[in-house]
């Protein structure tokens, strides 16, 4: 484990120019479509699409912004501290946390989750996981933030550091907000989703379940494995830090969907490609079912959440031949491999990329994901803030 006082700074793989992370010259200090100014005091928003490297040498806080360029044993670190906990809770549906009190990591201690983007899962999870750490949570969220009344979000992060606060959780639209925020504090920052970049808990989260319907929490070799991620990898984060995660423990994965949702680029992150559904779905391992990401298209296409069959959606002809082609049906996940599993990071549209019974059937893990979403967070809490 690294020493406290060691900076961590993830790697992020070349991605197309049309599809990938945006640099200073195309956001630029106020360039982003809401409006937002997201720099300050000078410094320009990184170039996410360059590989900035690890530099544990720098003294700073521990920050955990992507998984893109993880060694393998960091990775490993997050997962067994992750396992660690799950062993000391259990869970209950109907009474809630079982197991041993607070470990107290955060007695005393605030977390602030800055989401400057919608989100209701993932901002929920942090805010338990600090509180079972004994801390607590306070929410900024962008529509009751100062950020409308035009100040940047350097100066939003850093005010909010200012308060005393012990991590700042962000979530953004822009890609690369996080790191910015990153070399303008001195408390570690957590990236909660950047744009169409990275999500790194939700990756963690998802190779932790797969580890563990695998039976292989002790070593995290997934070495035999193949996970598909299904659907609209182009616009997905949580593809991103999930490919780079998986392939570094040693999985394949393989993506799946049409040429608009999964171009050639994406082999440049270390994935195969599939376009036939009908194929892959008898040979993964597990199946992770990403939704048509409306709000994400960058022109044409449908508004978010938009279900019409005649509808144009982004980058295909219809809701209707997605389904045909890509989605999770009931008869497809009846020639699933024995064992193989169903995947979602949510929010999930039933009926466009699954269906409700297969979403709910004895092969989704879907629930259990959002459980040890909990438990990977306390870990990266811990991690960074323990002394």
């Amino acid at each position: 484990m690294a020493k406290r006082g060691e900076r961590i700074l993830s790697k992020s793989s070349k991605v197309s120019k049309a599809s990938g992370p945006k640099g200073p010259s195309e956001l630029g200090d106020v360039g982003n479509a809401e409006g937002v100014r997201i720099t300050g005091r000078g410094r320009p928003l990184p170039n996410v699409s360059e590989k900035p490297g690890w530099d544990n040498a720098t003294p700073g806080p521990l920050h955990l912004l992507g998984l893109q360029g993880m060694p393998r044993s960091e990775l490993l670190e997050y997962l067994h501290l992750t396992a660690e906990l799950a062993g000391e809770h259990k869970s209950n549906h109907s009474r809630g946390w079982e197991g041993t009190a607070d470990s107290g990591t955060l007695k005393g201690r605030v977390v602030a989750n800055l989401f400057f983007e919608d989100s209701t899962r993932t901002r929920t999870s942090f805010s338990i996981a600090a509180k079972r750490l004994g801390g607590d949570a306070a929410d900024l969220i962008s529509a009751a933030s100062s950020v409308n009344k035009g100040e940047t979000l350097i100066d939003t992060a850093r005010t909010v550091e200012a308060m005393g606060v012990a991590a700042l959780v962000v979530r953004s639209k822009q890609s690369g907000v996080a790191h910015s925020i990153s070399l303008n504090v001195a408390c570690p920052v957590i990236n909660a989703g950047d744009g169409k970049h990275e999500h790194p808990t939700q990756g963690l989260l998802d190779i932790f379940t797969i580890a563990e319907h695998y039976d292989c929490l002790a070593s995290f070799n997934l070495s035999g494995l193949t996970i598909a991620i299904v659907g609209d990898v182009i616009s997905s984060r949580v593809a991103r830090s999930a490919i780079a995660g998986l392939t570094t423990l040693g999985a394949t994965v393989v993506c799946v969907g049409p040429t608009s949702m999964v171009p050639a680029s994406v082999k440049s992150l270390g994935a195969q490609i599939d376009r036939d559904m009908d194929s892959i779905v008898e040979r993964a391992d597990a199946l992770m079912m990403l939704r048509i990401q409306f709000e994400r298209a960058e022109s044409g296409g449908s508004s978010a959440g938009a279900k019409t069959e005649g509808n144009k959606t982004p980058g295909i002809a219809s809701v209707r031949e997605y389904r045909e082609r890509y989605a999770l049906l009931e008869s497809r996940a009846a020639r699933m491999k024995k064992g193989a599993i169903v995947m979602h990071p949510g929010p999930m549209n039933r009926g466009i990329e699954v269906d409700g019974p297969v979403a709910d059937g004895p092969r989704s893990v879907i629930l259990r994901q959002v459980w040890n979403g909990v438990l990977v967070r306390m870990a990266v809490m811990t991690r960074l803030l323990s002394s």
